[in-house]
């Protein structure tokens, strides 16, 4: 049996209760729900990357990033992507922040992808991104 790895990079802070950032178990990888906060900062409270959609997105994406590298993945791995968003206007400016991110990434294939509107995110929180991705 393959053992479960849980995933912390070091960019991250430590959860605050007992889940982690990312599981791995042989070749699935899932990684938790993300939002828009800067690379850890010991002794320091999360921060936000900054007000805006754009921000908190591309801050949300390398926070997923780093989770899919630490457990031995790229997002050509990913099979499933899921964007939850606090306001429903913010659904075409997310697309396309989505698209160039994706298209610098160098993206081969993109993966399945669906985006709801959720408005228990923390205050001030825009965005959560999660993805599940199988390694070959």
């Amino acid at each position: 049996m393959t053992d479960k790895i849980a995933l912390t990079p070091t960019t991250h802070t430590t959860p605050p209760a007992k889940f982690s950032h990312g599981v791995r178990k042989g070749n699935v990888l899932q990684v938790a729900g993300q939002v828009g906060f800067l690379p850890a900062v010991e002794g320091q409270a999360p921060t936000p990357a900054g007000p805006t959609l754009r921000e908190q997105t591309l801050q949300t994406l390398a926070n997923v990033k780093a989770i899919l590298e630490e457990g031995g993945a790229t997002w050509d791995d990913a099979m499933m992507i899921r964007v939850y968003l606090t306001d429903v206007d913010h659904f075409s400016e997310m697309n396309e922040i989505y698209n160039a991110y994706f298209e610098e990434q160098g993206l081969k294939e993109a993966p399945a992808a669906r985006t709801t509107v959720y408005v228990g995110l923390p205050k001030g929180l825009l965005i959560e991104i999660d993805a599940l991705a199988v390694l070959s």
